[in-house]
């Protein structure tokens, strides 16, 4: 993998997430409370709203617009709900995030 350095792990709150712009999009990185940190697209599959946005909860958010919850490790929406967002690599290296840059590129050839 291909990592790139995207900020330092100290600029997310726990339970919080930072927006990562693209050309083909944004990203949200979430940090969770134990300090593990994801990747997924930042647009709620349902009606488009900003998971970045929304509730940061174990290993899940849920979308701000209309609760839908997904996880953050698969991106597959919970419960009764329907759909998935795309998740990307992601990792905490000597207190910095670091995400797959070849992921990221995929991610705009689709």
């Amino acid at each position: 993998m291909n990592w790139i350095d995207i900020g330092a792990l100290s600029d997310i709150p726990a339970q919080g997430a930072r927006v990562v712009k693209t050309a083909q999009g944004c990203v949200a990185v979430f940090r969770t409370a134990e300090d593990r940190v994801f990747a997924i697209d930042d647009a709620c599959p349902h009606k488009g709203g900003p998971l970045s946005e929304g509730i940061v909860h174990g290993n899940a958010v849920t979308c701000p617009l209309h609760a839908w919850v997904f996880s953050l490790e698969t991106g597959m929406a919970q419960g009764v709900d329907e759909g998935s967002v795309q998740s990307y690599p992601a990792r905490v290296e000597a207190g910095r995030i670091l995400l797959d840059a070849n992921r990221l590129a995929r991610r705009a050839a689709a």
